[in-house]
Parts: structure tokens; sequence; C-alpha cells
């Protein structure tokens, strides 16, 4: 924030005060101070919203609104950690299927389950349920 400050950016640093916001939000709510995983977690639900407006915006014909969404998600995957690529997700599905025993559709809660604590913030969790399906259906 003090970065996006000296530099005058004014785009990041609403950006920036949105995101402590909305942490800060949950952290007086549930009376406790928010872990990386959990602080990961609220700037992804963050960009997910972001991407559903995009596609509302999109959808009713206002692509300047949603160039204004795209922005603050190019601020917000600033802080997440790097993505991972195709190949490590389906390594990470690869091996949490193996260790679950995974042999059809009724097994996909526990082989998401593991995925998920691996690839918090890293891979877009719809994605990654639909490579999923595909291999167990």
């Amino acid at each position: 924030m003090k970065a996006a400050m000296r530099a005058g950016d004014k785009q990041v640093l609403g950006v920036v005060r949105m995101a402590m916001a909305a942490i800060k939000q949950l952290e007086v709510d549930g009376q406790k101070t928010l872990n990386e995983t959990e602080t990961l977690a609220v700037i992804e639900k963050m960009v997910k919203q972001r991407r559903e407006s995009i596609s509302q915006y999109e959808k009713g014909g206002r692509p300047e609104l949603a160039a204004v969404e795209q922005a603050e998600i190019d601020v917000l995957q600033n802080y997440l950690p790097e993505p991972l690529s195709e190949a490590e997700v389906d390594a990470l599905i690869d091996t949490a299927s193996s260790e679950t025993g995974a042999e059809s559709m009724r097994d996909m809660g526990k082989v998401i389950g593991k995925i998920k604590a691996a690839a918090q913030g890293r891979a877009d969790m719809g994605k990654v349920s639909a490579a999923v399906k595909a291999r167990l259906g």
C-alpha cells in the first residue's frame, strides 16, 4: 500500500485498500487474525467475483466496466502465488487419485479435498474440478 501511495497509483491503492478492508472485516467478524491460507482465500474470492462481474458486463454490453474489473483482477493477482501449470495440476490429480484410491465419481470429493490444500490460491478450482470429473467419469 505504501508503494502505491508513494507512486501515486490511485488504481492500485484503491484495490489494495479494498482487499485489506475485506480481510480486516473477516478478522473482526471472526474475532481472530487470518493466517496466510485464509488471506489467500479472501483474495481468490475477490478475483472470482470480478471474473463473474466481467462475464455479466460483457453480456450486458458494458466493455468499459469489464475493463475496470479486469484491471482490479490484474492487481489482485500480484498478491496470489504463481499459478500452477497444466502439467502440475495433472500431477496433483494423479497423486490425489492414487492416495485416495479414487475409482468413480463418488470419490470426487476426496480427490478435490486433497488437491484443494495443495493448490490453494494457485489454481482455478473450477477447472481442476472439471479435470477430476473427466478423469473419474
